[in-house]
């Protein structure tokens, strides 16, 4: 970790970082931004967002870049480690006045060479559907913002379907369109679906399917950004009232929260396998939680400013072999586990498809995940076996995992935590970090299962019993913290109240929604580099690559160890001693 009063030296951006994998390395050649390549003016704008796709062609180069910046937005061929980008043929660049584009998302399902569905949230509050292959417009949702005049905050395709999507707003709502229906001529009425602790969630009334099908009102403050996990079947929102809520969406159930120890939450995400969350907020700390135990097992420390973007890279993984011990699971399991690193885990993969049942040494896995923030900063985080698994004796207090020694057996090594009980391990996240792949099997299920909600309405849910889902949860305290209000069939007035009570910080300071800083281990970045002269609002881990971005609009590529090609870092010598000549 990098230390404090350096002075210039601290203040210096670096081009480069090692980790135990090697050196990942600044391209300049692969950088992406508005074609006259000027340092945009982000006063008063909105974050700089990327999102990719891969089109599947057979030229081999299928990634595409959308990127916004300012009022505009970009479709870009993304060439990435391979070929410099060329700024001056972007496939299709758009220009809105009134309005601002504040996020945006691909439908990985329906994208073909041909055709891509892109969903752009807007500033004030409308979403459009386009195509920028085909450069056509399709729909406008919530265009004459009767349905909230709020900015947009998050706009994501619903995992497994080609119609259904979801958006979050500024107001603290959130909503769910299915783009074959319109939005009505005229405010949409509400009926109450279900209601529990700080949310609601509504059914729109009407002779006439309409969006949205659903509203969700969900604690207080703006609703920052959420996340759907790899299977598809939970959603993990933040919040600026500093709340982590994790919901099963389709049943509609509140599974757990997690307060932040200050501030709000700003970004969330998941781990590969589904099993942890990741925070990050006003707070300057990143937050890791457990989904089957609900409850803090980790604090991150190392931004001097709010945290803006957390994700988990799937690609590199960290496996340690001990002694021979008794393990629960099966190979199967192992292999499941393992492969969301598939890109550095082969070689781990093919030595665990050597063992059988009675070869059984345990091993561990690191989860790496990375966070960006205001600070300018990008940080890299192991999450380690003595994190994971307290129960077992931490070695140290602090926990410094870049001092990790990956060769030596875990601390508190268990078989038992492969497996999750009552679930499967879901299926590797695709290039993009988006959608899984085997969501596409389940297209018809997700969608049947969303509109048959609507059909039916409240008595489809009125008829859900609560007393199941806590029976399910064995341990009191999660009863305490988690319990749900009842669910009401009823319409009444009271259509738009959340039963939302206002949660003393001071309250929750200590208990389980928000241990003290002390109770909890505290993970120091593996690295922690200042990499731009803006705020960071962009980490996304590709299979090749690492890519960021800041406010000024410069999309970043930064070469895994091993994957650059070599006549990169000639270009890269060239210009050096261009730049050099020049000076002289």
């Amino acid at each position: 970790m990098a230390t404090e009063g350096g002075g210039k030296e601290m203040n210096e951006i670096k081009t480069q970082f090692t980790t135990r994998e090697g050196l990942y390395k600044l391209l300049p050649h692969s950088e992406y931004s508005r074609p006259n390549r000027v340092p945009f003016n982000s006063q008063g704008s909105n974050p700089v967002r990327v999102s990719f796709v891969n089109l599947n062609d057979q030229s081999g180069n299928g990634d595409r870049l959308c990127f916004n910046v300012g009022r505009e937005l970009y479709f870009y061929i993304y060439k990435g480690v391979r070929k410099a980008a060329d700024l001056s043929k972007p496939i299709d660049k758009r220009i809105y006045k009134g309005t601002q584009p504040t996020c945006h998302d691909f439908n990985h399902l329906t994208a073909t060479a041909e055709s891509v569905s892109l969903l752009v949230g807007f500033s004030a509050g409308q979403v459009q559907l386009i195509d920028p292959i085909k450069k056509e417009t399709s729909k406008l949702f919530n265009e004459e913002r009767l349905i909230d005049k709020s900015r947009v905050t998050c706009v994501k395709w619903v995992p497994g379907s080609e119609s259904l999507f979801l958006v979050a707003h500024s107001s603290g709502s959130m909503y769910l369109y299915n783009v074959e229906h319109t939005c009505g001529t005229t405010a949409p009425h509400y009926q109450l679906l279900k209601q529990g602790e700080s949310f609601a969630v509504h059914t729109c009334k009407s002779k006439s399917t309409r969006n949205p099908l659903l509203k969700w009102t969900v604690g207080e403050g703006a609703l920052n950004e959420f996340a759907f996990s790899p299977d598809g079947k939970f959603l993990a929102c933040v919040s600026q009232d500093g709340f982590l809520r994790v919901f099963n969406f389709d049943s509609v159930e509140l599974h757990g929260t997690m307060k932040s120890y200050f501030g709000g939450l700003l970004c969330v995400c998941w781990s590969p396998d589904g099993k942890y969350i990741v925070t990050g907020g006003e707070d300057d700390l990143v937050t890791v939680w457990s989904f089957v135990d609900c409850r803090v097992i980790a604090r991150g420390h190392g931004h001097k400013s709010w945290v803006s973007v957390v994700a988990f890279d799937p690609y590199t993984t960290s496996v340690e072999e001990g002694d021979p011990m008794e393990f629960s699971g099966s190979d199967e399991d192992f292999q499941d586990l393992l492969h969301f690193g598939r890109d550095r885990a082969n070689s781990t993969q093919s030595r665990l498809s050597k063992r059988n049942s009675t070869d059984s040494r345990p091993v561990s896995v690191t989860y790496r995940f990375g966070s960006v923030g205001q600070d300018t900063q990008l940080c890299l985080w192991d999450l380690t076996e003595d994190i994971l698994f307290p129960h077992q004796p931490l070695s140290r207090a602090r926990t410094h995992t870049n001092v990790m020694n990956a060769t030596s057996p875990p601390a508190g090594s268990n078989g038992n935590s492969v497996t999750t009980p009552g679930n499967s391990v879901p299926p590797p996240l695709p290039r993009s970090n988006s959608l899984p792949h085997s969501a596409v099997s389940n297209a018809g299920s997700k969608s049947s299962v969303m509109d048959g909600a609507i059909a039916s309405g409240v008595s489809k849910f009125a008829t859900l019993s609560l007393h199941d889902r806590k029976e399910r949860h064995h341990e009191k305290d999660h009863k305490r913290n988690h319990s749900m209000g009842h669910i009401s069939s009823k319409s009444s007035d009271k259509l738009n109240l959340v039963t939302k009570t206002k949660t003393d910080p001071a309250k929750t300071l200590g208990t389980p929604l928000c241990p003290r800083m002390e109770d909890v281990p505290l993970l120091e970045p593996l690295i922690c580099k200042k990499i731009a002269h803006e705020r960071l609002t962009v980490l996304i881990f590709l299979e090749d690559c690492i890519v960021t971005a800041c406010q000024e609009g410069f999309i970043c590529t930064w070469g895994r160890p091993g994957k650059v090609p070599a006549e990169h870092f000639c270009r890269q010598e060239d210009r050096m001693q261009g730049v050099l000549q020049d000076q002289n």
